[in-house]
C-alpha cells in the first residue's frame, strides 16, 4: 500500500492553453507589425504617405510595434497602430498576463478536494509541476536579462564603452541601474543616450513577476513535498 497521499490542487490546464494561444497571437501580430514598420518612417518622410497637415516629427512606439508619423492635424500609423491589429495585440497581451499569472498563483494552494475546479494530486507531482512553471519562468527572465545588461554584468561603471574597441575618448557612464538594467551614456561630442530602448529596460524588469510567483509556488510545494517525506519516515519508524 502506498504511503503517499493525494491533495487538492486546481485544474490551470485550460489557463495554460489560454496563455499558449494568446501568446502565439502576440508573436504573430507583433511579427506582422514589424513588418508593416519597414520603411514607414522613410515613406512619410518623402511624402509617400500623406497626413492632416504638415509632417512634424516621426517616432517609433515599442507595442503594439507601429511607426508614428505626427502630422500637424493628426497622426498616421504603420499597420500595429490600426485598431484592428492594435487591439487584438492589447486584448492578446491582456489574456496572456492574466492566465499566466492565475496559472503561477493557482499552485500555490492545496484547496479542499471535491470541487469542480479542484482535481487530486501528490505533493510530488505539484513539486514537477511547479519547478517546471520557475525553470520556464526563471530563463526567460535570464536570457533577458542577459541580453538587456550583460555591459553592466561586466563592469557598470564602464557599461556604455564595454562591447566595442574603443581606442581613444571611449563614452562615460553617468549614471546606471542593475533593475531595470539601463544606463546614461555620454559621448565625447556631448551627446547623451540610454544603453537601452525603455521598452527593453521594462520588459527586463516586468519578466521578474511571473519568476518570484513561481518560485514561491516552488517553494511553498517544495516546503510541503519535505513536511511529508518527514512524516512518511516517522510513520515508518513508528511501525518498525
Amino acid at each position: 500500500m502506498s504511503n503517499t497521499r493525494t491533495y487538492g490542487g486546481y485544474r490551470t490546464g485550460g489557463l495554460w492553453i489560454a496563455a499558449g494561444i494568446s501568446f502565439g497571437a502576440v508573436v504573430v501580430g507583433s511579427a506582422l507589425a514589424l513588418f508593416g514598420m519597414l520603411e514607414f518612417d522613410e515613406q512619410c518622410a518623402q511624402g509617400l504617405v500623406t497626413g492632416p497637415g504638415k509632417l512634424g516629427d516621426i517616432r517609433n512606439r515599442a507595442f503594439p510595434p507601429a511607426t508614428i508619423c505626427e502630422f500637424e492635424h493628426g497622426d498616421v500609423t504603420s499597420i500595429g497602430g490600426g485598431f484592428v491589429l492594435g487591439g487584438l495585440l492589447w486584448l492578446s497581451m491582456l489574456v496572456l498576463v492574466v492566465c499566466l499569472l492565475v496559472a503561477l498563483v493557482a499552485e500555490w494552494f492545496e484547496p479542499r478536494l471535491g470541487g469542480a475546479l479542484v482535481m487530486p494530486v501528490s505533493r510530488a507531482a505539484k513539486l514537477r509541476r511547479t519547478a517546471v512553471a520557475f525553470f520556464v519562468t526563471g530563463s526567460a527572465f535570464l536570457m533577458f536579462y542577459a541580453l538587456a545588461g550583460w555591459k553592466l554584468l561586466a563592469g557598470p561603471s564602464s557599461a556604455c564603452a564595454a562591447g566595442a574597441d574603443w581606442k581613444y575618448n571611449p563614452p562615460t557612464t553617468l549614471s546606471y541601474s542593475f533593475l531595470p538594467p539601463q544606463a546614461t551614456c555620454r559621448f565625447t561630442s556631448g551627446l547623451t543616450r540610454r544603453m537601452n530602448p525603455d521598452w527593453v529596460a521594462s520588459l527586463a524588469t516586468e519578466l521578474t513577476v511571473p519568476a518570484l510567483i513561481a518560485g514561491v509556488g516552488f517553494g511553498l510545494a517544495w516546503g510541503r513535498w519535505r513536511e511529508e517525506r518527514r512524516a512518511i519516515r516517522q510513520r515508518e519508524a513508528a511501525i518498525s
